[in-house]
């Protein structure tokens, strides 16, 4: 393969990631507000929503590392043609449907058709150098990030005209990306560098199981976890506690969450470098957790709209923490199993999506009669406080232990 054609199939890789990550945010603010059409009344409504986030979330945590591994044996080109095809009937399934059992078909659907990220990234893998492998997964990491930030705003702006326009504007963007994919598109894996499908390949657990046995970073993992856990929370009940409290339209969550994904992207690729070389990794994981932790309790505490846009911006060295704790755990593991922990970490990511959406959903049903001027109706944001809390805790116990600087200069604290 020339240089010219691989990136010219890394650029379709890009364009990929972008179209599904704008098509998945495109429907953020505006499907919890549309469950609410199915449904009589405010407990039943936070209640299903959750159920049917913790259904997607099962489904993409059982079926993303299974369609990873059919990729590693039949090649990445049908894998990604089957995510986008899936992921648009999907969104098209959600468009049309006309009760709360075609919305489950269709979240049943995207679950199991959303690989497209892995398998992506495997493709950037198969066609790049070995010195330009980093500078490809770079670059997938930025458009990522790009799509997740503009999808949400367009949603909003779409969802105030109609509910079930963004679904419609995210399955043409999905089949759009299949047509090219389909036409232009090579296999990126040939035949001699296929592997046999394995059946431990594609049990989710594994990754699970391997990272518990890791005693010496047990403390950061369960740290980990933790953070991981609240953040799930957060995304899984924002629009819906927006909308209960403030009234907000999905123009005005699409908005904020822009926001959110702006200040991410500020911090996480332009001020992480001076953070860390300010603070060191421990202390800045620590101060970024602690500001997360004072946040959540502020959104839950807010009695105004404005309220929240403030708490985001003031908010921003939280979103530090996550690199800095995952750059501590990465420095504890040898470098021959790198990856795999890197994948162990999404492991729980990918279980926390299944979990906390029916938490979340759960906590917030039995608040939402409350009216708007009750502080118990943040009671989510609460428990995401008071996990965040007992990360630090367990993070700060765990430095001690290893005899990691916490308030000493950054060259000694890393």
């Amino acid at each position: 393969m020339s240089a010219s054609q691989s990136k010219g199939n890394l650029n379709f890789v890009l364009v990929s990631i972008f179209i599904d990550m704008l098509g998945i945010g495109i429907i953020v603010p505006v499907l919890p507000i549309l469950v609410g059409q199915y449904v009589q009344d405010r407990e039943l409504h936070a209640l299903w929503y959750g159920i049917l986030g913790a259904t997607f979330g099962l489904l993409q945590f059982i079926f993303m590392p299974m369609l990873g591994a059919i990729s590693d044996r039949v090649g990445r080109r049908p894998v990604l043609l089957y995510s986008m095809a899936g992921m648009g009937i999907n969104f098209l399934t959600t468009a049309w449907a006309p009760n709360l059992a075609c919305l489950f078909i269709g979240r049943v659907i995207g679950g199991m058709s959303s690989a497209s990220m892995s398998v992506a990234s495997a493709y950037a893998s198969d066609i790049s150098t070995h010195e330009d492998r980093a500078k490809s997964f770079g670059k997938i990491g930025a458009t990522f990030g790009l799509g997740f930030i503009c999808g949400p705003m367009l949603g909003g702006l779409l969802g105030d005209v109609n509910l079930h326009l963004p679904f419609y504007v995210a399955a043409a963007l999905s089949f759009a990306n299949f047509s090219y994919g389909y036409f232009f598109v090579p296999e990126s894996l040939p035949e001699e560098r296929r592997e046999k499908f394995k059946l431990v390949s594609v049990n989710p657990f594994s990754a699970l199981a391997k990272l518990a046995r890791r005693q010496d970073i047990r403390g950061l993992v369960i740290t980990f976890a933790l953070v991981t856990a609240a953040q799930m929370m957060l995304q899984s009940t924002w629009v819906l506690y927006t909308h209960f409290r403030f009234n907000w339209t999905p123009a005005e969550n699409g908005a904020a969450l822009f926001c959110v994904g702006v200040a991410a992207a500020v911090v996480q690729a332009g001020l992480l470098g001076i953070f860390i070389r300010k603070f060191g990794e421990v202390r800045l994981s620590l101060i970024g957790l602690s500001s997360g932790a004072i946040t959540y309790m502020l959104y839950g505490l807010a009695t105004h709209g404005w309220m929240m846009y403030v708490f985001i911006l003031c908010n921003l060295l939280s979103f530090a923490a996550g690199p800095a704790l995952q750059g501590i755990v990465s420095k504890a593991t040898p470098a021959n199993e790198q990856g795999e922990l890197m994948g162990s970490l999404q492991s729980i990511s990918s279980l926390g999506s299944v979990l906390m959406p029916l938490l979340g959903g759960a906590i917030l049903s039995a608040v939402s009669h409350l009216p708007p001027s009750d502080w118990r109706i943040g009671s989510t944001f609460f428990v995401c406080a008071a996990m965040q809390a007992v990360g630090i805790f367990v993070a700060r116990r765990y430095f001690r232990q290893h005899h990691m600087a916490t308030a000493s200069t950054p060259e000694t604290s890393a």
